[in-house]
C-alpha cells in the first residue's frame, strides 16, 4: 500500500499546480496525474456531467493501483466528491476544504472567492467557509478569462491586470481581507491578482492547501513511502501536444513523457 502512488485528476492543465505543490511537499512520493483534455472546461458543464466524468477520471487512476485520490479541479470538487467517496475505499482529497480552511483566518471576516462558473453557481466555498466561520460575509465572482488568460501566458500582461481589475472592482469595494484562489489555474495570477487588490488582501492558494492537507493525512495515517520514489506519470485524454505546451508554465519544468488514453 506505501508504496502506491498518488493518484491527481483535473480536467486540464490547471491542476498540474496541485501536482507541483504534492511534488515539493511529498518529494518522495510517485505521483500519477490525469488530465481530462478531451473534455475540458469543467467548469461551464452541469453537475451531473462533472460527477460523471470525475468517476470516469477517478476509476482510471485506481485500476492503476493509487493509495490517495487528489480532486485537483475546484469543479469536481464542488459537485463530485460524496459520489467519489462512496464509489472508492481509499482516500478522497478535494480543494474546497483545504481553501476554505485557510480562509477563515481572516481579520474582518470578509472573504472574497474567486473561481469557474461551474464552481461559484455550486455555492460549496461558501458553505464550507460558513460551516467554519459562521459569521463570515463571503463575496464570489465568477471570472472565467483567468482560464485562458494563464493557459497563453499572459498572466501578467496588462490585459490580465484590467481584466482583474474589473472582475475585481466590488470586492475591493466591498473590503474583502482575504481573497480565494478557487481555481487551479488562478495560482498562475498570483502577482497581478495582489497588485490590484493591494497588500492587505491574503491570497489563499487552494493548491498549495490541498498539498498541506495531503502532507498533513499521510503523517497522520502512516502513508508515507519508507524509501525514495519520486516518480510522475502523466496521462492525458487527447493529443497532448498542447498540453505539454502549456504544462511548463504550469509545472516550472519540463512534463517529460505525457501518454494520450482513453477513459470511461
Amino acid at each position: 500500500m506505501l508504496h502506491r502512488a498518488i493518484g491527481i485528476f483535473d480536467s486540464g492543465v490547471g491542476g498540474l499546480t496541485v501536482l507541483k505543490e504534492i511534488s515539493e511537499q511529498l518529494p518522495g512520493e510517485d505521483l500519477l496525474y490525469l488530465g481530462d483534455t478531451a473534455r475540458v472546461p469543467y467548469g461551464t458543464k452541469s453537475a451531473a456531467t462533472v460527477q460523471q466524468y470525475a468517476l470516469e477520471s477517478a476509476s482510471f487512476l485506481v485500476d492503476r493501483g493509487v493509495k490517495l485520490l487528489v480532486v485537483a479541479c475546484n469543479t469536481a470538487s464542488a459537485v463530485a466528491l460524496p459520489a467519489l467517496r462512496g464509489r472508492f475505499q481509499l482516500p478522497v482529497i478535494g480543494v474546497i476544504e483545504p481553501g476554505a480552511r485557510r480562509a477563515v483566518s481572516s481579520r474582518n471576516r470578509r472573504i472574497g472567492v474567486i473561481g469557474t462558473e461551474g464552481t461559484i453557481n455550486s455555492g460549496r466555498y461558501e458553505r464550507a467557509i460558513h460551516a467554519l466561520l459562521p459569521d463570515a460575509q463571503v463575496f464570489s465572482a465568477a471570472c472565467p478569462l483567468f482560464v485562458p488568460l494563464a493557459e497563453e501566458g499572459w498572466a501578467e500582461h496588462e490585459v490580465a491586470r484590467l481584466t482583474a481589475a474589473e472582475y475585481l472592482q466590488p470586492m475591493i469595494e466591498a473590503q474583502i481581507d482575504t481573497l480565494v484562489l478557487g481555481c487551479t489555474h488562478y495560482p498562475l495570477l498570483r502577482r497581478t491578482l495582489q497588485q490590484v487588490l493591494g497588500p492587505q488582501v491574503t491570497l489563499v492558494d487552494s493548491a498549495a492547501e490541498t498539498a498541506c492537507t495531503v502532507a498533513a493525512l499521510f503523517r497522520e495515517q502512516g502513508l508515507a513511502r519508507p524509501e525514495h520514489g519520486g516518480r510522475r506519470s502523466v496521462f492525458v485524454t487527447d493529443v497532448p501536444t498542447r498540453f505539454e505546451r502549456v504544462g511548463w508554465g504550469f509545472l516550472g519544468c519540463e512534463l517529460g513523457k505525457v501518454e494520450q488514453v482513453r477513459i470511461g
